[in-house]
């Protein structure tokens, strides 16, 4: 039948059962290409019980602590640990107003997906995290909750060393 919709004017005779077949095997190999997508994200419960550390934190600081090059497109990507003050905490043994490191990098440009979670000076946002290595990184890529307070500064530096910070008088708690 596809034979016959390909090519209409083949009826019967020896190559309609050729033309079926590599109809079909052709058909068969585009559908068993590799899926490229996003995986799922957690839910909040997931999200929850994943995480060492769940909290409403401030972001003082961002330093580029190296620089790498991605083996598949060349491209110079850049590792960072943020400086966070914690504002509220709901899961974990931090205490409000401790500071906590956070560490993230940039992935190549035309890989799908948002991998990467990224942090900003002056930015307050709610947060999941675990904890590895003495710092803390994103539970999943959906672990960044509500933006409470946009960030005041969005130019992440690229060279390893570099730091971006906002005076510490401009970010009082907002409690106090």
């Amino acid at each position: 039948m596809l034979g016959t919709i390909i090519f209409p004017r083949l009826k019967g005779g020896p190559v309609r059962p050729v033309l079926r077949f590599i109809s079909l095997a052709l058909l068969c190999c585009l559908m068993a290409q590799p899926a490229l997508a996003v995986p799922a994200p957690m839910s909040k419960g997931e999200l929850l019980a994943k995480s060492d550390l769940v909290a409403l934190v401030r972001i003082l600081a961002v330093t580029c602590t190296s620089v790498d090059k991605d083996p598949q497109s060349g491209e110079d990507l850049p590792s960072y640990r943020a400086k966070a003050e914690l504002i509220e905490v709901i899961k974990g043994d931090e205490m409000k107003g401790n500071e906590i490191a956070i560490t993230f990098y940039a992935i190549p440009k035309g890989i799908l997906g948002p991998w990467t979670v990224y942090y900003y000076p002056g930015e307050m946002v709610w947060t999941h995290l675990i904890k590895k290595d003495g710092a803390y990184s994103t539970t999943w890529w959906n672990g960044r909750g509500n933006v409470i307070e946009r960030a005041m500064i969005t130019d992440l530096p690229t060279k390893a060393g570099k730091t971006v910070s906002l005076r510490r008088s401009r970010l009082e708690h907002p409690d106090r």
